[in-house]
């Protein structure tokens, strides 16, 4: 069984709702929404189950094409088959309403930084994908009117303004609508989506906050964002993660 397969919808759906509908199998797909490869003993541990049950968990979700696994001596990493599973899972999380509402204080302040910023499998999400998406469709650059498209100022702003090449026309869209489930408004995702975050990360605009998925903006990113899209990406005091916020005005 492939994650062709998975995606596409040629393994019955309850078969596939039931891999995705035991807590322990979900968590794991969450916590590789960041587009890593985790060991089996990192999310065993991420999870808080014994390592022999995410074992068997872990080979139920490869063999029904939602992860695929490579293994290195003695270690097992595992990741996502692909875009499209990655998709999958965050419109379910999204459709679900997220994750649970955080129980601690220290959980509850891992939740904000998430919905401050964070990936998504390979593109940006929380506050600030969304506030890039907007950025972007008011400078004429994205157009949602009819499905999200790349216009051709938008094509010649990622060559020349943000220098990230975008590959060509493949089975991947350059750019399509991810539903955000903390905003519960669309960021960009697609090839476009994925060539913005990774050139945020490979320039140290945006780091990561320890091993997860949540996202801090840098000094540095700021200036950037605001100087690329008339983003004021200020620090927050509470959670001291950027919250992206729209400046007024048309862009440069």
């Amino acid at each position: 069984m492939t994650a062709t397969d998975t995606a596409t919808g040629s393994v019955p759906l309850a078969a596939l709702a039931a891999l995705l509908a035991d807590p322990t199998r979900a968590r794991f797909c969450l916590m590789l929404l960041d587009g890593r490869a985790w060991t089996a003993g990192e999310l065993a541990r991420g999870a808080g189950v014994a390592a022999s049950t995410a074992s068997e968990h872990l080979s139920r979700l490869v063999a029904g094409g939602l992860l695929t696994e490579e293994r290195q001596g003695r270690h097992r990493y595992l990741r996502l088959a692909d875009a499209r599973v990655a998709q999958l899972v965050e419109d379910l999380a999204a459709h679900a309403g997220g994750e649970p509402r955080p129980a601690t204080l220290r959980a509850s302040a891992a939740a904000r930084a998430m919905a401050e910023a964070r990936t998504c499998y390979d593109h940006l999400a929380g506050r600030l994908g969304v506030a890039v998406t907007d950025a972007l469709t008011a400078r004429g650059l994205l157009r949602q009117d009819a499905g999200f498209a790349l216009s051709e100022e938008g094509l010649e702003w990622f060559a020349t303004r943000l220098a990230v090449p975008l590959p060509a026309p493949g089975r991947r869209p350059l750019a399509r609508p991810c539903l955000d489930w903390t905003e519960r408004r669309h960021h960009l995702a697609g090839a476009a989506g994925a060539a913005l975050c990774s050139a945020l990360l490979q320039r140290g605009w945006v780091v990561r906050i320890g091993s997860g998925r949540a996202l801090r903006v840098t000094d540095g990113g700021r200036r950037a964002l605001a100087e690329l899209l008339g983003l004021d990406a200020g620090a927050d005091a509470d959670s001291g993660v950027g919250r992206a916020r729209m400046r007024a005005g048309r862009g440069r």
